[in-house]
């Protein structure tokens, strides 16, 4: 009895798969009755459950996770040849579970609506367009910048630790929310990753656990990059599986929230993929513009580059390869290039206020 149970949830990955597909081609109905139905429901219930714990119960599931398997493969290493077909079974079986876990609690957020057409912004732009963007975004940076650090040419050094941050960053929400009433975030399940040193050498700042609906943000990453990232990741729980998406929802949540630290830290990032797109559009507009630009501004994201140059290692390209594939299995054509497409909704959103 109990084989056959297994045989049965082992081949319903193939119909799993194909419903999947399915309803990837309906996008309104996964918005209407997936994203904007019952997610929101499952991802209050684990928030509620999990969020008061203190440290990531996501990792731990995940390193327990890790060591049973490794137990499992050696101790079952003889049945690969000997009992090749119930092997198999096993595995699948076990993939199974984990493929309807993940898109029951999360993962068919990846095929919702694109998040121009629900707030009715263009999802192209032109040059000029963005340079008037980049222009009113750099003008605004350098007020904050001036305010905070006194000098133009020293950076911002928000004096809250990580912890603070992770309690801090709702209230950007709860600003947001005025205009955008469904970015509502309540309760919170933010928190540190267990995680935080292979993550590092990984090259990701954040991901969202899609199995237990809790953000983790890697606590080593320079304070100033804590707020826009924590938003990101905050993003990810409403809903919001796209990077770009999840990159511009967490950049508006920074900028409007009540406290001036994260206000400026979601300017210069803003500020900082626009420049990347002048730079790759027009190099010699690019050194006129960011030229405009308070170095003090310019030395924290100095900041972030010298921290990730100095993680850098020969695996990095081969885990961002794996999640960029992963990425594009999903909807997101440009793999890990999407984070760019960030610029479009930017330029779009404050063009039009």
């Amino acid at each position: 009895m109990l084989k056959n149970k297994k045989i049965i949830i082992a081949l319903s990955l193939i119909p799993q798969y194909l419903l999947v597909k399915y309803l990837a081609q309906f996008p309104v109905f996964i918005e209407t009755y997936y994203s904007n139905g019952i997610y929101p429901y499952i991802s209050k219930i684990f928030r509620y459950v999990l969020g008061w714990i203190p440290f990531s119960f996501g990792d731990l599931v995940y390193a327990f996770a890790i060591i049973y398997i490794l137990r499992w493969l050696y101790t079952n290493r003889k049945r690969v040849l000997k009992d090749t077909k119930n092997w198999l079974i096993d595995i699948c079986c076990a993939l199974a579970i984990v493929y309807f876990a993940f898109h029951l609690f999360w993962g068919m957020n990846y095929y919702r609506l694109p998040l121009n057409v629900n707030l009715g912004l263009e999802a192209d732009y032109n040059t000029e367009q963005l340079v008037s963007v980049t222009e009113k975004l750099i003008t605004k940076a350098n007020s904050l910048h001036h305010l905070l650090a006194k000098n133009d040419s020293l950076k911002v050094d928000i004096p809250y630790n990580k912890e603070t941050i992770l309690k801090m960053a709702p209230d950007g929400y709860d600003a947001l929310k005025k205009e955008f009433p469904h970015l509502e975030y309540h309760p919170r399940s933010v928190k540190k990753s267990l995680f935080s040193y292979p993550l590092t050498y990984m090259g990701f700042s954040g991901y969202l656990n899609p199995l237990t609906n809790e953000a983790q943000v890697d606590a080593l990453i320079p304070t100033y990059k804590f707020p826009t990232t924590t938003s990101h990741e905050m993003a990810h729980q409403l809903g919001y599986a796209a990077e770009n998406e999840a990159n511009f929802i967490g950049c508006l949540a920074a900028i409007n929230h009540p406290d001036i630290y994260f206000e400026y830290a979601g300017h210069a990032f803003a500020l900082r993929f626009c420049l990347n797109e002048i730079y790759k559009r027009d190099e010699a507009l690019y050194e006129i513009t960011v030229k405009k630009v308070n170095y003090g501004i310019l030395e924290n994201y100095k900041e972030v580059r010298t921290f990730w140059e100095a993680h850098q290692n020969p695996a990095e390209p081969y885990f961002k390869l794996f999640y960029s594939n992963f990425l594009k299995a999903n909807k997101q054509s440009k793999g890990m290039e999407s984070y760019s497409y960030v610029v479009a909704l930017l330029t779009n959103y404050f063009n039009e206020r």
